[in-house]
């Protein structure tokens, strides 16, 4: 963001604006991408995000969606992210989709100027990574025991 870098801080709404915006215009060559949750969400806390796998990876062709969750402490600190979609990476948490900060440089180190669009990218960046690229990953369409918000695995079973 321009106007982080010429030292001027930008308030939290304004940031928030300018994110969803550029998530709205689209985002490169069209392999992430992000938006609010709910239009209603006055506070711009909830948003989505989605990842195409990167090529010549195990991850190659599938969709993965995401949670941010941005409290009222963004862009100071980090939003949470979770995956949606079910993936093996070595920042993820399996059980919960949660991706640790302590394993995910870029949430360990947040800098006030990172944005979700840099969150998105990094992570695509992180699924080509030599540990990741090659993962056996879950079967595909089996991300809707994550819907939940809490990142708990729901499951029904009929007997």
């Amino acid at each position: 963001m321009g106007s982080e870098e010429s030292g001027v801080v930008v308030p939290r709404s304004f940031r928030l604006l300018e994110e969803l915006e550029r998530g709205e215009k689209g985002i490169g060559d069209g392999t992430v991408s992000y938006g609010m949750d709910d239009a209603d969400d006055i506070y711009m806390q909830s948003w989505t995000g989605t990842i195409i796998g990167p090529p010549n990876t195990v991850h190659e062709g599938r969709i993965y969606q995401l949670k941010l969750f941005c409290g009222k402490d963004y862009p100071d600190n980090p939003p949470s992210v979770r995956f949606q979609t079910r993936i093996n990476m070595t920042c993820v948490n399996h059980e919960t989709g949660v991706v640790e900060p302590s394993l995910f440089p870029m949430l360990a180190n947040w800098k006030r100027e990172y944005t979700m669009e840099d969150i998105l990218t990094q992570l695509k960046k992180e699924m080509m990574s030599p540990q990741n690229r090659k993962l056996a990953q879950p079967p595909e369409g089996n991300d809707e025991a994550r819907i939940d918000q809490k990142g708990l695995v729901l499951r029904c079973c009929i007997l």
